[in-house]
């Protein structure tokens, strides 16, 4: 694989990634369509009335595709009672059958149904968590095992016009996969390949192809290299898009907008699911935002003042590579990204400080601040009446800052001009904000070279943001400058309740895809003037979700399906209660097996079903205590994180 080759014809002009169609039954995929929105089903798949019922809500939302556990040849066979109840009430929607170690499933599957998915780690592989060592022809005698398991679906598919997807999970990595690529990007890729080879071998190309895991750097970089090694090969399968046990609630959704807006930024990306631990109806809504604002995104005004520094080295963008920035007060070097809050136009008052994590005790006459607590106020043109806690710094405009009495833990901020003109500076640290185009004045640059205690806020007014500010990074780069920057973040949306979910979603992808590839050092919603409280737990949700700044417990639980062995959401409301304070912990609460020890791979602790009633535990990848009855379980996992010294009691 070549890494020196781009994943994009362009990282600043936005073209969609041109695929094949695939055929779904009468619903067509691939690059000259829309992004097809799909989910799954929570039900049983034995249960046909309930699963019909759901069906039928899921389409009522506009779910275009929707896929159904098919564990055993049972569930498989009942695909098509499901389609014939379906069809009586007037639902033709092209139905998925989610397979995993069953080959013999997937083939009375491919017989029933539209399309079906296989997990190339466990369809025809194995998956113990052995380190195995493979000579070239061992190698070679598993690929022609493999082969000989593939090919009777294959030929069903084509028989019944079937579609396929192959669809690789970052957890579920085959042994010998793992044995020869490591726990990596590059081998989600080999494990689709390996199949895809097959089916090309036997002129079978109705196929669509996936990359998940719940990490979503793992995941953004696992597409980015499937594309990349597609086109090494002149192929163009269309993609299914997901970030895999994403979570519930906000923080489900800003991990999912942030892994999957991450490629659709790029044109990368046919199909899309978000993977929420909630009823499938509610993923469908979450889906259709995202792909709506690319709808046209091609119609676009170039990104202007574009460079192509960063395309001439691709090699970034495959691997985490966090961009050279000076040390800058506590911004940049080895420091955490930094949340700014907005409050401008009111005069501040101590109890409004609650919203951005501190809390004020005046029978200790004391502040308390939280793990998500701002680091820095924008204030604007009104000094605060009182003293800020320790750790929250202000930030005024220039103007204002320098007729402060008291300069200590106050900062000036500076438009263009006004650095440009100025002579006054904090010797400590000082703020600069500007639009990506403002790089082009040469004047600016050279202000910058020379004052080096500054940070620079990047607003973007561009309608392809992302692409803007990705941009501005590339002209810091030939320039030398290796300033802080913070992102501006404007979204031109009237920031009401109803209207802060988009903001979440398209600030999660615009940030996060350049987190995830190392560039930024802080968030600041410039608009942010109501809402204070959500918009400061978004900032930090992004940074979670990026692995940038871990603030919080993260947990990591599968959508429910019909393999799942307990109420998944309610379990995962009733651990995040009581381990939510553990910060930077990781908790899998998988509901089977198939979601359990490699669909975990990134967790510190697992909670999954391994029969009726019944919970294993797990440390890792390793099984630490099985069969618990499910009442007493929640109380176990507490007592394996003690044992381990990972516990802490919640402060009063």
């Amino acid at each position: 694989m070549d890494l020196n080759k781009s994943f994009t014809s362009s990282l600043t002009q936005y073209k969609r990634r041109q695929t094949n169609t695939v055929k779904i039954g009468d619903l067509m995929l691939g690059s000259e369509f829309p992004i097809r929105i799909q989910s799954m089903t929570t039900t049983d798949t034995m249960d046909t009335a309930g699963s019909v019922a759901q069906i039928k809500r899921m389409v009522e939302k506009g779910c275009e595709l929707v896929r159904l556990t098919a564990p055993s040849i049972n569930e498989a066979e009942n695909l098509g009672n499901i389609k014939k109840e379906l069809a009586k009430q007037g639902i033709y929607v092209p139905l998925v059958a989610d397979i995993h170690f069953t080959p013999n499933a997937a083939e009375m599957a491919a017989r029933l149904v539209e399309k079906v998915r296989i997990n190339p780690g466990n369809y025809a592989d194995k998956k113990k968590f052995q380190v195995l060592e493979y000579t070239d022809a061992e190698y070679l005698e598993e690929i022609t095992r493999i082969r000989e398991k593939f090919i009777p679906l294959l030929k069903i598919c084509k028989e019944y016009g079937t579609a396929l997807r192959i669809g690789t999970n970052h957890g579920s990595l085959s042994d010998r996969i793992l044995s020869r690529y490591g726990d990596t990007p590059l081998g989600m890729v080999e494990s689709a390949m390996e199949f895809l080879r097959i089916a090309e071998d036997e002129g079978f190309h109705n196929i669509v192809l996936s990359m998940k895991a719940s990490n979503p750097q793992v995941m953004v970089q696992a597409y980015r290299l499937l594309v990349q090694t597609m086109n090494q090969n002149n192929m163009e399968y269309p993609l299914h898009l997901g970030v895999t046990e994403a979570g519930d609630g906000d923080d489900g959704r800003i991990k999912s907008a942030l892994g999957i807006g991450a490629l659709l930024e790029d044109g990368i990306g046919d199909t899309i699911r978000v993977s929420l631990t909630e009823d499938p109806e509610f993923e469908v809504p979450v889906a259709q935002r995202l792909a709506a604002r690319y709808s046209g995104r091609e119609n676009n005004p170039p990104i202007p003042f574009a460079s192509d520094v960063l395309e001439k080295n691709p090699a970034r963008f495959y691997a985490y590579e966090k961009r050279e920035v000076t040390e800058t007060y506590n911004f940049g070097g080895n420091q955490v990204p930094r949340v700014i809050a907005n409050f401008s136009k009111d005069i501040l008052k101590i109890e409004d400080l609650s919203a951005i994590g501190y809390q004020y005790l005046p029978e200790t006459d004391k502040w308390t601040m939280s793990d998500q607590g701002a680091d820095f106020i924008y204030l604007g043109t009104q000094p605060a009446q009182f003293m800020l806690p320790m750790g929250l710094r202000a930030i005024y405009d220039a103007q204002t800052w320098s007729l402060l009495p008291n300069k200590e833990n106050a900062f000036p901020l500076f438009n263009s001009s006004q650095y440009i003109q100025n002579s006054a500076f904090s010797s400590t640290l000082n703020f600069l904000r500007i639009a990506p185009e403002e790089l082009q004045d040469n004047t600016l640059c050279q202000k910058l070279q020379e004052q080096s205690k500054t940070v620079v806020i990047l607003e973007s007014n561009h309608p392809h943001p992302m692409s803007d500010m990705r941009n501005a990074f590339a002209h810091l780069a030939a320039k030398g400058l290796k300033v802080p920057v913070v992102f501006g973040l404007n979204q031109n949306i009237p920031l009401s309740e109803e209207s802060l979910d988009l903001a979440m979603l398209y600030s999660s992808a615009d940030c996060g895809s350049l987190l995830i590839d190392g560039f930024g050092d802080g968030i600041f919603f410039l608009n942010s003037l109501e809402n204070k409280k959500r918009l400061n737990d978004i900032s930090f949700g992004i940074l979670q979700a990026a692995r940038t700044r871990i603030s919080k417990t993260e947990y990591i639980s599968c959508p429910s399906c019909g393999r799942t062995l307990f109420d998944l959401q309610e379990t995962t409301a009733m651990i995040r209660k009581r381990t939510d304070h553990l910060k930077g912990i990781k908790i899998a609460i998988m509901g089977c097996i198939v979601n359990g020890p490699g669909e975990m791979a990134d967790a510190d602790y697992g909670y999954v079903g391994s029969g009726p009633g019944k919970i294993t535990l797990y440390k890792g990848k390793e099984v630490v205590k099985k069969a618990l009855a499910s009442e007493f379980a929640v109380d176990e996992l507490i007592s394996l994180i003690r044992e381990d010294g990972n516990w802490t009691e919640i402060s009063a």
